[in-house]
């Protein structure tokens, strides 16, 4: 195969950015799949109160599968930083609880939805964001400095998740928290779903087995460590997704009913030994 994962995600979010910016919506599972208001990773994602506030076209661009703004704790005057930020809901939710003492940064790799971001940010007249262009695999900040790591459906696109999280805890502060949405899988996934490169993009061919997730964190030096299901997806929602993906649902109806969640995943990085008692 020719084309790498990286590839394939590169391609397919920046004609996704480009939708938005044509006026359109998009869905986890593709336009073609399914719309944003029926897409079952994707819809009901942000309240009323929190989509208000911003541009109509951060929230068009949004192919999350949670609301980690929502879940995670911030607070003001710290500093986040979204990895796969797209058109930049999460960042510029964050950035409004950090405050102006804060700061919230933005990672991502495609230019259309750094262009996309970075026009959102201009239109919601936030002061202290940030949009960098690269790769969660290689996060371009010093070590040890963000307070919190936030990511909405983004890490398990990822083909070097282990590299992602020993990036994730490097530029995480000692204490520093670890808080994203992902789609988790409990159990194996079918064979067939695996080696579907449109489904990497469609939020489910990477997604790591729960206790996988948990040992990577573990792996990378991470403490305190709990997925927390938000959404567990039914086979009707799987027929959905996979719908014009040439699988026939009903086939694997067992290996997908209630194996594959939106989860919300914490761990966190520990704090430094600052006194003889606490390495006692």
């Amino acid at each position: 195969m020719s084309e790498t994962v990286k590839d394939v995600v590169k391609e397919k979010y920046g004609e996704a950015a480009r939708r938005v910016a044509a006026g359109g919506s998009n869905s986890c599972c593709g336009a073609a799949a399914c719309g944003a208001d029926i897409d079952p990773i994707t819809r009901d994602l942000y309240a009323q109160s929190q989509t208000s506030i911003l541009p109509d076209s951060a929230v068009r661009a949004s192919l999350g599968c949670g609301n980690p703004t929502a879940l995670a704790q911030l607070n003001p005057g710290e500093t986040v930083l979204d990895l796969g930020s797209g058109g930049g809901i999460d960042v510029l939710l964050s950035a409004r609880r950090v405050g102006p003492a804060g700061k919230a940064y933005g990672l991502d790799m495609t230019d259309e939805m750094l262009a996309l971001a970075r026009e959102n940010q201009a239109k919601s007249g936030f002061d202290n964001v940030e949009f960098l262009k690269g790769e969660i695999e290689n996060i371009p900040l010093p070590d040890n400095s963000v307070d919190v790591i936030i990511s909405n459906c983004v890490i398990n696109l990822s083909a070097d998740k282990d590299r992602v999280l020993r990036e994730a805890f490097r530029v995480l502060k000692p204490g520093g928290r670890f808080a994203v949405s992902d789609v988790v899988v409990r159990g194996e996934v079918p064979e067939q779903i695996r080696k579907s490169m449109l489904l990497w993009v469609g939020c489910i061919a990477g997604a790591l087995r729960d206790d996988e997730y948990v040992a990577k964190l573990a792996n990378a030096g991470f403490t305190d460590i709990e997925i927390e299901p938000t959404r567990v997806y039914s086979l009707e929602d799987a027929r959905t997704v996979l719908n014009g993906h040439g699988i026939d649902v009903d086939s694997i109806a067992s290996q997908v009913e209630g194996k594959f969640i939106s989860a919300f995943v914490r761990a966190t990085k520990r704090a430094e030994c600052c006194a003889s008692s606490c390495c006692a």
